[in-house]
């Protein structure tokens, strides 16, 4: 498996990799990534400063993806770890926790302090692992994601 950054011919792939979890998880689509109106062009939207998105890639095919960006309305110091989803193929790999230091390491270079993300309550296995990694949870949302059906906030020093 590869991890790379993203390029404009992912975007259709990653659309549907996040899309079909979604479904299979049965998880809300209204305030959530699913909903998101820049879901279709993930490659555009990360061409932004202090910005890169990541895919994983299985013999040629994009099975998953996780990105940095500054967090909207907060503080230049805070990043954002956002839309990281992998397919069930390639789920218990190891491939989450490498992409997320990739992406650490990526926020840390842009001199970003703060890492923040946000998830859904049941996903208990994305946060035993972002637990491990060192993300505490906080007791509310920061910025302005638009991912109201969140109710899981935590962040990271970086």
């Amino acid at each position: 498996m590869l991890i790379r950054e993203i390029q404009q011919k992912d975007n259709e792939s990653i659309a549907k990799v996040i899309r079909d979890i979604f479904h299979e998880l049965d998880a809300p689509k209204v305030g959530t990534a699913y909903a998101d109106p820049i879901l279709d062009t993930l490659y555009e939207v990360y061409q932004e400063p202090r910005s890169v998105y990541y895919i994983v890639e299985k013999d040629g095919k994009v099975v998953g993806g996780c990105g940095i960006a500054p967090l909207e309305n907060a503080a230049a110091s805070v990043c954002e770890l956002q839309k990281m989803y992998f397919a069930p193929e390639i789920r218990g790999t190891g491939y989450a926790e490498k992409i997320i230091e990739k992406c650490l390491e990526f926020a840390k270079a842009q001199g970003f302090e703060i890492c923040y993300l946000e998830t859904l309550s049941f996903m208990t296995a994305a946060q035993k692992l972002y637990k491990r990694i060192g993300f505490e949870n906080i007791c509310g949302p920061m910025g302005n994601t638009g991912h109201n059906s969140c109710e899981v906030w935590m962040t990271k020093k970086l």
